[in-house]
């Protein structure tokens, strides 16, 4: 059944009618701008730049080009939220669209995306947290034990409320960009072009390199749809979603592009290669011995739990707005201080377990393999919602559309298609491979689902 959505201006209305419960407060511009930028620079930062150096100085290339596909997307999520200021996100712009089953695809997926992608963030924390505690780093337990703590204090953050989420949030963005700002402009005093490395350093064709290494740096662009997500408990959605989504996007990008040249430039191409915590590497670099390494790993820390405490929230905010419209079990439909509670409970959950699992199971470059997982998953809710998109401004649905700008709109909604289809080209085929049996397993969801809602809507026979 294809349900279609309501005009604007109702939406709206339905979207603030909605009761707020004592003690709950929406976010407003600030914390809907430190939302997108905490939930961006969050572990991909601080970790990524090693991850990358195996390619050579051509993954900067691959940052540039990434950049602009975010902001693509950034632009893409403020028209959409502009005319749905509704809590889901892609989830609200896919149904609204195409229906029922594209919606619930585009919550599943990105269901899938934030607790594999929390799961992915505490292994990166456990890396600096080893710099300032060596003994966590001693065995896989204690790196374990480390990375299922950093899971659940955020999530208690969350289950406390809102206007707790919202504080720590703005608290962790402040105290991570001091750190951020000292390698991304101090270090190019400290810039030396010897410690660049190749261009090229693998035997991969160009383009095969920029693929490649741009699906590993999507993970640090994760979060440019943080509020349009979380549209229902920002103020006056219809206006500040989107001008936080652009200020947040681009406010990373250019933190971003500076940190990862001037770590580049700071240390040696093959001790990069190997390094747990590049930035620590950067910042000893500049002044010597330990002192200034510490202080990054104790900020990078702050930075992932801060990330954490946001993606705690998406991960409850999708399947809430897909369970009020019956397509996941009504459970997660429950708020309490403002919180979808079962949301945060089984997310942690999920995400602790993969945690396990992997250290369990004693996988070679854990960060990695969850990186290009969500890196798949990411993008079926950012090609859905481009879709969308595309499919407003062609059908003719005036009230969905700005008419003197339906050419830029529909030429940033194609790049934006065309930047995620070729992010899922890049995500490799291990990665489209596990990702799909993800996706696929909610098909069986779906179809449960769709079930229960025919038999509780249908009146028997006779």
């Amino acid at each position: 059944m294809t349900s279609t959505a309501a005009p604007p201006a109702e939406t709206s209305r339905t979207a603030e009618a909605e009761p707020r419960p004592q003690g709950d407060r929406r976010f407003g511009l600030p914390v809907a701008t430190c939302l997108v930028m905490g939930n961006i620079i969050g572990g991909g930062i601080f970790l990524l730049p090693a991850s990358v150096a195996p390619f050579g100085t051509i993954s900067l290339v691959a940052f540039a080009v990434l950049t602009l596909g975010a902001v693509a997307l950034a632009l893409v999520f403020g028209r959409l939220a502009r005319r749905h200021p509704q809590t889901g996100g892609p989830y609200v712009y896919a149904r609204a669209a195409f229906g029922d089953f594209a919606g619930f695809l585009a919550a599943w997926s990105y269901w899938i995306t934030t607790w594999v992608s929390n799961a992915a963030l505490a292994v990166a924390a456990v890396g600096y947290l080893g710099v300032l505690f060596p003994a966590v780093g001693a065995h896989k337990w204690s790196m374990c034990l480390a990375a299922l703590t950093v899971q659940w204090l955020p999530a208690l953050a969350n289950l406390a409320g809102t206007r707790y989420v919202g504080a720590v949030q703005l608290v962790a963005t402040v105290l991570k960009f001091a750190p951020l700002l000292l390698v991304a402009v101090g270090g190019l005093l400290f810039f030396d072009p010897a410690n660049l490395g190749p261009f090229r350093a693998t035997d991969q064709t160009a383009l095969g390199a920029v693929s490649a290494s741009a699906a590993i740096l999507l993970f640090s662009y994760l979060g440019v749809e943080s509020a349009a997500v979380s549209a229902g408990e920002v103020r006056d959605p219809a206006r500040n979603v989107g001008r936080a989504t652009i200020l947040g996007t681009v406010g990373a990008a250019t933190v971003y592009l500076l940190g990862t040249l001037a770590v580049f430039g700071l240390v040696a191409h093959d001790t990069l290669v190997s390094s747990q915590a590049p930035f620590t590497d950067a910042v000893n670099a500049m002044f010597g011995g330990t002192w200034g390494g510490t202080v990054v790993a104790c900020a990078a820390v702050i930075s992932m739990v801060g990330a954490l405490n946001g993606w705690t929230l998406l991960s409850a905010q999708t399947p809430y707005a897909a369970a009020k419209d019956g397509l996941f079990p009504k459970v997660f439909a429950t708020k309490k201080r403002g919180v979808p509670v079962v949301g945060v409970i089984v997310t942690v959950l999920l995400a602790s377990a993969l945690t396990v699992y992997n250290y369990t199971a004693g996988s070679e470059g854990v960060f990695e393999i969850l990186v290009l997982v969500t890196t798949f998953t990411a993008t079926v809710p950012y090609l859905l919602s481009t879709a969308a998109q595309l499919y407003f401004l062609l059908s003719g649905q005036s009230e969905r559309v700005h008419r003197g700008r339906l050419l830029r709109d529909g030429v940033l909604a194609a790049l934006a298609f065309a930047f995620s289809l070729w992010l899922v080209a890049g995500s490799g085929y291990a990665a489209v491979y596990q990702g799909v049996l993800f996706l696929f397993a909610g098909v069986a969801v779906y179809a449960v689902m769709a079930a229960l809602r025919r038999r509780a809507t249908v009146p028997p026979a006779g």
